[in-house]
Parts: structure tokens; C-alpha cells; sequence
């Protein structure tokens, strides 16, 4: 049964409402003004909200505005005994659903709520789909640490905990946020994600909390926080361990007392948030060193989650990289290359300072430079580590071999001169557009932006022929 709630300030409008809606059988909640109203669409589910322009204390639009920003898909149908066309057209440029005219007329109201509700079905169900179609990326591996991960997302993101997530740039810390949000009761509802040392200090506030229409000379108009925005879902803050000591206290309130204040604003709004946090800090030396605070570790410590480095799992590379092979190669179009034995080997012996997401810039480098089979050279040749040391702390890689990284100046030493080097990067170049274009010339010379002419000598010149399926 469909749940309508009517904002009006006339009591025999709402009466009228209410009655030829209950008996059409939809579930129907009425209330005065709008600054209760959208209290109401805050705290609780709607599927239809019907909302009159002019009323005391808020103006309808401005229900509009802010519960849109709250909840961008809820359908608002605004009624109003002063309809013009210049109104209706602001109120559907704001995000109404439609307008009606006091005293509406019967017909046409049960029409336009009947379409309102479908048109909200239609929106929920295109978000399920694309959700489905834009899967969050399996985690891969199967080492012991990557299987003890996995576990413990299935036992932690059924419950309210909180995580910390720790570990190195690139391991993969979003990824296991995220599945720890597919998995838990508020998969439904919003995962918003706040990069904390990504915002300036004096704005982070602004950020998680909102801010009231002139808090500051910036603030032209209310914004609503990412606290608000993730109410009945999960907030996701990385890199934690950056943010400011006095958005750190502000966090902690939050976490502690389940609301929330907006800057420059007086008003304390409840919210239901589970958080997640991540860090590539060491925050125990960062509570040591005065720029984070003890308290709010031990509230965000409910579980931690360390995310290796993969150095340290590096039996996972195999599955990590072909994963990421046939990903890229589809992404391109073009059929999947294989890997060889030996260059998966040369792989693993590499020192991975960028982790994951190193492995997979340099598939995606080896898929474009290298021929139909990826070999222990090409891997040699352009994988371009930080210099020649041994991998790991003492000259071995983690699992207690030697391997050692190979120098930058290899990658160059098949070449003479400048122009050789010159020569190679171009006829690889060329040979993976032609390839990507199914050896289309006049679409790889638009691609490239060359004449046909001057790529047909270029294809003489390198001696390119199309390969023999």
C-alpha cells in the first residue's frame, strides 16, 4: 500500500484529501505546515508527498526544494488555490511531479497520483537494475589474509558496528567499505563517501554537516551535509586520519548522541548513520602526536578490517590480474590477450608500491604496448619501478625469495638512440588503434587525427599486417 502524506494549512483541504484518498485505499498522513512536513518526509518513507504553495512558517516551494535535496526521488505533487502558469512552471522546475489547482478536481487528482506513484516505481526499479548492472567489484584473491577479509565482512555488515579500515594507498580500503554496505539491512539505502583529505579544513564541516543560508560569505544558500544526505544509510569517511581536531569533536557528538547541527544553524537534527572509516595513517601515532583524538578511535574501533599490502599476498596476483586482463580488454573491445607463465612470475616479483591499483595501470599499459601474448620481457620492459632495490625489508619478497625488481634503465636498453625509441612507441601506438577499429584505416586515421594517406605509410613503413585470426 502506497504511503501519501498531505502539507496543508487548511484543515478542509486535508479533510477532503485524505478522504477520497483512504478510500482509494492508499495509507494517507496530514500535517499543518511544511517545517513539520518535512520533518516527517526526513524521519519517515513516502512514496508521494502533496504539498500546498502558500502556508505559514514555510513556503510550499521551499518544502520542495529542501526535501528533494533530502530525497531526490520522491514524487511532490503541489496544490495551490492561486494557480498560474508562471507557477506551475516553477514548481516544476524545482522537481514537482505536477501541479493542481485548488479545489482540485477528482478525477484529475486520482490520475496525476496514480502516474506520480508509477512514474516513482519506475525510478526505484531503474536504480535496482543499475545496481545489478554496475555490480561492486568482487574481492579477489583467496590467501589467507584476503579469505579472513571476506569473512569478516560476512559476520560484521549484517550488524550496526562500526569499522576502521586500515592500510596502504591502493589495497582496495573502498572496496571492502563497499561490500560492506552491499551486505548489511541499509543496502537499500545510500552509501555516501567523503574523502576527508580531499576538502580544505575550514570546509570539511560544511561538508559533513550542512550549513545554514549565510553561516559564511560563501553561503548563499542552505546545503544540506553528507550526514544528512546518508540518514537511513551508511557514510563512509576515508582518510580519516586527515581530518581537523574540530570536525573530529563534531564527528564524535554525532556518533555518540545521533545528531547532528548544521554551521551557523541552532536546530539539532536526529540522523541514522552507520559509519565507516578508513585510514593509511598509523592513528595510535597520530593520537601520540595531538592530531587525533583517542575518543573518537575507540568509537570508530569497533572492528578493524586491515587491508594488506600486496606485496603481501602476492599468490593473488595471478587471479588479480588476469580479473583485471579480460575487464580492460572488454572496456576496449578488443579480444583478451593471455599473460604468460613467466611473465606472471615477473609480476609477482615486482614491489608494488601503488598496490592494486599500480597492478592494474600497468595491465592496462601491457595490454596497449604488448602483442597478443604478455611476456616476462614486456613486463621488464614497461612495468618502470621506483628504482632497482630488492623487495621487501630485507632484500626478499615477503614470501622469503630473492626476487629483485628490475631496473628503469632496462626498460630502455633494447633501444640505441632516441629515434629507435621514437619509432617503437609510434608503430605500438598505431598497431593497437587499428586493432581497437577491427583494422578499420579510415577510422583509426579520424581516431589519431592523421590523413588516410599518411597512416597507410606509416603501416608500409612499420611493416604492420592485420593477424591472422
Amino acid at each position: 500500500m502506497a504511503k501519501l502524506l498531505i502539507i496543508d494549512d487548511e484543515r478542509a483541504i486535508r479533510s477532503t484529501l485524505r478522504e477520497i484518498l483512504e478510500y482509494e485505499n492508499y495509507e494517507v498522513e496530514d500535517i499543518d505546515n511544511g517545517v513539520d512536513g518535512l520533518e516527517l518526509i526526513k524521519k519517515k518513507k513516502y512514496d508521494l508527498v502533496l504539498c500546498d504553495i502558500k502556508m505559514n512558517k514555510m513556503d510550499g516551494m521551499e518544502v520542495l526544494e529542501q526535501a528533494l535535496a533530502y530525497s531526490p526521488d520522491l514524487p511532490f505533487i503541489m496544490i495551490s488555490g492561486h494557480g498560474t502558469v508562471e507557477t506551475a512552471i516553477e514548481a516544476s522546475k524545482k522537481g514537482a511531479f505536477d501541479f493542481i489547482s485548488k479545489p482540485p478536481d477528482l478525477n484529475r487528482l486520482l490520475i496525476t497520483v496514480r502516474n506520480a506513484l508509477d512514474r516513482g516505481t519506475l525510478v526505484t526499479e531503474t536504480k535496482v537494475l543499475k545496481r545489478k548492472v554496475s555490480k561492486t567489484r568482487d574481492i579477489l584473491g583467496s590467501s589467507e589474509n584476503i579469505n579472513k577479509i571476506k569473512e569478516t565482512i560476512e559476520r560484521v555488515a549484517p550488524t550496526e558496528a562500526r569499522v576502521l579500515i586500515t592500510g596502504a594507498n591502493g589495497s582496495g580500503k573502498e572496496l571492502v567499505a563497499r561490500w560492506l554496505h552491499e551486505k548489511s539491512n541499509r543496502a537499500d539505502s545510500p552509501l555516501i563517501e567523503v574523502n576527508c583529505a580531499a576538502i580544505p579544513s575550514e570546509l570539511i564541516e560544511s561538508e559533513l554537516f550542512g550549513h545554514e543560508k549565510g553561516s559564511f560569505t560563501s553561503a548563499v544558500k542552505q546545503r544540506i551535509g553528507k550526514f544528512e544526505l546518508a540518514n537511513g544509510g551508511t557514510l563512509f569517511l576515508d582518510e580519516i586520519g586527515d581530518m581537523s581536531l574540530s570536525a573530529q569533536a563534531k564527528v564524535l557528538r554525532a556518533l555518540q548522541e545521533h545528531k547532528i547541527t548544521r554551521v551557523g544553524g541552532e536546530k539539532e537534527l536526529e540522523v541514522n548513520v552507520r559509519v565507516l572509516a578508513a585510514t593509511n595513517k598509523n592513528l595510535l601515532k597520530e593520537i601520540e602526536d595531538g592530531n587525533f583524538r583517542m575518543d573518537l578511535y575507540h568509537r570508530l574501533n569497533v572492528i578493524n578490517i586491515h587491508v594488506p599490502h600486496l606485496s603481501e599476498r602476492i599468490d593473488d596476483i595471478p587471479e588479480i590480474a588476469q580479473s583485471f586482463l579480460e575487464e580492460i580488454c572488454k572496456e576496449y573491445g578488443m579480444p583478451v590477450k593471455k599473460i604468460s607463465d613467466s611473465a606472471m612470475t615477473a609480476l609477482q616479483s615486482l614491489p608494488w608500491t601503488g598496490n592494486v591499483r599500480e597492478l592494474h595501470n600497468m595491465i592496462e599499459r601491457l595490454i596497449i604496448l604488448s602483442d597478443k601474448t604478455i611476456t616476462d620481457h614486456d613486463v621488464t620492459v614497461f612495468a618502470n619501478p621506483s628504482g632497482g632495490t630488492n623487495i621487501g625489508a630485507a632484500g626478499g619478497t615477503p614470501n622469503g625469495s630473492t626476487h629483485t625488481a628490475p631496473s628503469p634503465a632496462l626498460a630502455y636498453d633494447k633501444f640505441n638512440n632516441f629515434q629507435d625509441y621514437k619509432d617503437y612507441a609510434e608503430k605500438e601506438f598505431i598497431k593497437f588503434k587499428l586493432e581497437k577499429n577491427n583494422w578499420n584505416v579510415s577510422k583509426t586515421a579520424d581516431d589519431i587525427d592523421i590523413q588516410r594517406s599518411h597512416l597507410y605509410s606509416k603501416i608500409e613503413k612499420f611493416g604492420l599486417k592485420r593477424s591472422a585470426e
